[in-house]
């Protein structure tokens, strides 16, 4: 009999996300959050200080005695009743059709809201963008129930893909559900306008459920984003709450800047929302009941909206600055980014040392500069196309959400790193 050992551990090794992995490597060249040495481009968390004109930032919590029992699983009904309100009022002023509380799920964070729609997805075939977040790889891998199938967006287009070709790969390829980030992590690229509305009408006609992280969904630039101000939202599209095959993310941590709240919600059809709630009481339980409770004021309307204006405005400066340095430093761009705060950037024109995301990478952190590869976005779960080199080796991801001076900072040493070849 052989004793056991931790060599022949009844654990699988599970893969670090890409953005961990390259926080990790980061750490091993001396990288620790605060450190004023490092420019850190690559985490996807905005600046958490104070903007122009926007809301003052929450600095304490009080804790009434009723917070240190359990919250329901599927959010305190305050919260809930809060989030459709802010969606009726920024999206569907006007429409028979209005959100309740019941159309709204509370979950701690985003990837945790998201894990519940995987957990209740049933036996389908869900689509999937190549570019986009790089912890779809694991989530989707995770559940077997469904059957994952890549569509891939084409760099001559810009990552973009027209409703004419959405309504081929869904009838095609039998899709019962579509999972994508609009704004999109990393490209920065935005379903908006009529084509939103083109995209909800398709999936409502032929019964695919479109499923959207609209984490990003504040952060929009150019002459388009007056049109969606103050946020971008396929509930403004939706013709029946409770029929529409939409499921919305978002949360705290991009759009009110609050990452460490760990705090979010899904708006959907009663049933989903039925469903979801199920699947949290087994996967986590619910979420912080004093979260809840803090984040009751950041979610009316006023608030929200004057965050969403000071967001805009300040990253509009951070966007402008990225997209110039990097056109005088010789790397390209597919498509400015008209949302998110990524650009993602090409390397083909660059000296050949350093036309290989990863060894950009490697160089940047010799830099102290933090950016990520793009391989990591071209998600493949279960390595089902690991024989196939991925088509996004010549790219990585530029965050320009630290504040600016850090941006600044890393663009310089960039420029510097790129000068030297």
């Amino acid at each position: 009999m052989v004793a056991p050992s931790a060599e022949r551990s009844i654990f699988r090794p599970v893969p670090r996300t890409g953005v961990i992995f390259v926080m990790t490597e980061a750490g091993k060249q001396g990288f620790h959050y605060g450190n004023p040495d490092w420019a850190n481009l690559g985490q996807g968390a905005p600046e958490t200080d104070g903007l122009p004109g926007a809301p003052a930032r929450i600095e304490s919590i009080d804790l009434p005695p009723e917070t240190h029992e359990y919250a329901p699983v599927g959010g305190l009904m305050e919260l809930r009743a809060a989030v459709a309100d802010l969606y009726n009022a920024r999206f569907r002023r006007g429409l028979p059709s209005q959100y309740s509380a019941e159309n709204v799920a509370i979950s701690a964070g985003g990837r945790l809201g998201l894990t519940r729609i995987a957990a209740s997805l049933g036996n389908i075939h869900l689509g999937h963008f190549l570019p986009d977040y790089t912890a779809y790889e694991e989530l989707i891998e995770l559940f077997r129930a469904f059957v994952p199938i890549p569509i891939l967006l084409e760099r001559k287009q810009g990552f973009t893909l027209p409703v004419e070709r959405l309504r081929a790969e869904i009838v095609g390829k039998g899709l019962g559900a579509l999972l994508m980030s609009n704004p999109c992590n990393p490209t920065g690229q935005v379903v908006r306008g009529g084509a939103l509305r083109a995209w909800v009408d398709c999936c409502r006609e032929l019964g695919c459920f479109l499923i959207l992280d609209e984490f990003y969904s504040h952060y929009l630039y150019g002459p388009a984003a007056e049109a969606e101000a103050p946020a971008l939202s396929a509930a403004r599209h939706v013709e029946d709450v409770d029929r529409d095959p939409v499921v919305i993310v978002d949360g705290l941590t991009k759009n009110w800047r609050y990452p460490g709240w760990r705090l979010s919600w899904t708006v959907a059809p009663k049933h989903v929302i039925e469903g979801l709630t199920s699947a949290g009481s087994f996967l986590d339980g619910g979420p912080s009941h004093p979260m809840q409770r803090a984040t009751l004021p950041l979610i009316q309307q006023d608030h929200a909206d004057a965050e969403a204006a000071a967001i805009r405005a300040a990253f509009s400066v951070k966007r402008d600055l990225v997209l110039d340095r990097l056109r005088a430093m010789g790397v390209g761009l597919q498509a400015e980014p008209s949302g998110s705060f990524y650009a993602f950037a090409n390397l083909d024109n660059l000296p050949p040392a350093l036309r290989d995301g990863m060894d950009f990478f490697r160089a940047a952190l010799e830099e102290k500069v933090i950016v990520v590869p793009g391989e990591f976005f071209d998600v493949n779960p279960g390595q089902r196309r690991g024989h196939i080199p991925s088509r996004l080796k010549q790219f990585v991801r530029i965050s320009f959400g630290p504040n600016l001076e850090t941006v600044r900072t890393g663009l310089d040493r960039l420029d510097r790193m790129i000068s030297a070849g």
